[in-house]
């Protein structure tokens, strides 16, 4: 009797356990963060984004059969460790800019603060990942400019990262939209000079399908962060220069276009880190 073998493509994958599981943090984290009395979010925002995380992880292994949590565990638990001080970073630049506050952070001590925020700012790249790789199952091609990393090109970008981050902390009330693009203009390069992942891996051919996804997955993420916050306590404000109206939740409307940039500089950071410790896998974050 003839077998009729399924390709592997074809085979339909279930929605896993993990992906259930976060729907579950949701229904519950997602209510009690917004009606519960007094101070809540600073134990609620991270089962709240894990719940996020891990079903839009199931629903990604759920369309290609694969997600960054089935493919390895260590490296997905990497995402959430290397989250946090690459968030400090943006924390340390807005030292500097003052273009969000916390409110509610006076009811807690330093270290307190800083350990509860560590948790909540851990979640940001996985959060990202995870969300572009769901919305590269969507994306058939998306054509753009070519940029070839030429050691011209990869120093020219280099140079702009440091100008505008001089200029950002120069002048931040003038320059601070270059807090979303100066880290990435200078970490670009860098990873495409030592042989890391970059996009200029699909640049060079004009393909722009990993920068769009990254895009998508983070504007989704973005309207979640400031949907989920704006009934949240503690909780951020923003006080934005020039650019402070037409608000959609606590955020300004022009705010939106700095996650733009600011997923490419996520981007950037995790392979620097990924490949400085030689942990990097060209095809662990799946952007096409």
């Amino acid at each position: 009797m003839n077998r009729t073998i399924t390709p592997k493509r074809a085979v339909r994958s279930s929605f896993p356990a993990h992906g259930w599981i976060g729907l579950l943090f949701i229904a519950v984290c997602w209510p009690l963060n917004w009606r519960l009395p007094g101070l809540r979010t600073h134990l609620l925002f991270f089962p709240l984004w894990l719940g996020y995380i891990l079903t839009v992880d199931g629903l990604v292994f759920l369309r290609k059969g694969t997600s960054l949590l089935t493919r390895s565990r260590a490296r997905f638990i990497g995402l959430f460790l290397i989250s946090a001080p690459a968030w400090w970073l943006f924390e340390l630049l807005n030292w500097r800019i003052q273009n969000w506050h916390y409110q509610g952070r006076e009811q807690f001590t330093d270290l307190e603060f800083f350990v509860l925020s560590t948790f909540s700012f851990s979640t940001v790249v996985p959060a990202v990942f995870g969300t572009a790789e769901l919305m590269s199952t969507f994306i058939r091609r998306a054509r753009g400019p070519v940029i070839r990393p030429t050691p011209r090109t990869l120093a020219v970008f280099f140079i702009l990262g440091l100008a505008m981050l001089a200029l950002l902390l120069a002048w931040p009330r003038y320059f601070f939209p270059f807090m979303w693009l100066s880290v990435f203009f200078i970490l670009e390069p860098i990873n495409a000079a030592l042989g890391f992942p970059s996009l200029a891996r699909w640049t060079k051919d004009g393909d722009w399908s990993p920068v769009a996804a990254l895009w998508a997955g983070v504007l989704i993420c973005g309207f979640f962060w400031e949907m989920w916050n704006f009934f949240s306590f503690p909780k951020w404000i923003y006080t934005v220069p020039f650019a402070n109206f037409c608000h959609i939740f606590e955020m300004p409307l022009l705010g939106y276009g700095g996650y733009l940039p600011f997923a490419l500089e996520l981007y950037a950071l995790y392979n620097l880190v990924t490949g400085l410790f030689r942990a990097t896998r060209l095809d662990y974050v799946r952007l096409m």
